[in-house]
Formats: structure tokens, sequence, C-alpha cells
């Protein structure tokens, strides 16, 4: 079996995200078998949470429905990088894989800024793979962006 990405599902979680008003990044939790088990976009402003991050929301969904706390052979796509607080919850529901689109120099918290899981204590490192559909998900950022500054 081939590589098969879930980024369109993430792309569209972002884009209902921006139709909320919220950060347009969304995020795809995906089983061993291919089958999506949970996908989020941000709404930290609807819930009036600072933690409701897309893939926090998406994490949460997955741990429950899997019925663990744990995401072991789980693969999660982003369609930004994840910063700090969200490549730490990564580690510990031990997802196997991240893939993200857009990086984030600024915030980013994988390849950027905290490098999370190149810490010592960090306990479990996913594989990361970055750039999957990058310029769409960059763009929708971008546009978000201009949009609220013009």
């Amino acid at each position: 079996m081939g590589f098969r990405s879930f980024m369109d599902i993430a792309l569209s979680e972002a884009q209902a995200a921006a139709a909320l008003g919220e950060v347009p990044v969304g995020a795809v939790v995906v089983a061993p078998d291919g089958t999506v088990v949970a996908k989020a976009g941000n709404r930290t402003r609807m819930l009036c949470d600072p933690t409701a991050h897309a893939e926090m929301l998406a994490i949460r969904a997955a741990c429950a429905a899997a019925g663990a706390d744990r995401l072991v052979d789980h693969d999660i796509y982003v369609t930004l990088e994840p910063c700090a607080m969200c490549a730490a919850a990564l580690s510990h529901a031990r997802v196997r894989r991240l893939y993200f689109g857009a990086p984030d120099p600024k915030s980013g918290g994988t390849l950027h800024g905290a490098r999370v899981f190149s810490h010592a204590q960090c306990h479990h490192a996913p594989e990361v793979y970055d750039g999957i559909d990058e310029a769409r998900a960059a763009a929708l950022l971008r546009a978000f962006f201009a949009e609220r500054r013009s």
C-alpha cells in the first residue's frame, strides 16, 4: 500500500475554522487501517479555550473513540506545524507520524522554536514529515491574516 495523504480533509477543517473566524488550522487523526477516526479545526474563540487547537481537539476525540489515552500506530495530518503545546500532546499520545503542511517559524514547536521532540525529556517522538500540501495550507493562512489586517 502506498502513501495516501489526508491533508485535503485537514484543509477542509481549516477552511471551516476560518469561516467561524478562527485561525485556519485543521487536523485529522488516521488509524493504522487508514480510517479517519477524528478531525477538527481550531475552536479557541468559539470554546473560550486557549487549548482548543485543532490538534488537541482531534487527539481528544481520537482517544475517546479508541477508549485509550494513547494513539499508538495512529498518524496525524495538520495544516500548520504544531506549537509546543500540541507537539507535547502528540508525544504523550504516542502518535506514530506527524504530517504537516506549512512551517511556523514564529510559533512552531517541532522543527522551529521549542523543538519539543528533540529534548531528552521527550518520551516519544513521532516521525515528522513537513511540507505536505504546504502551498495550499500557507495560502489559507496568508489570506486569513491579510483579511484581518485590511
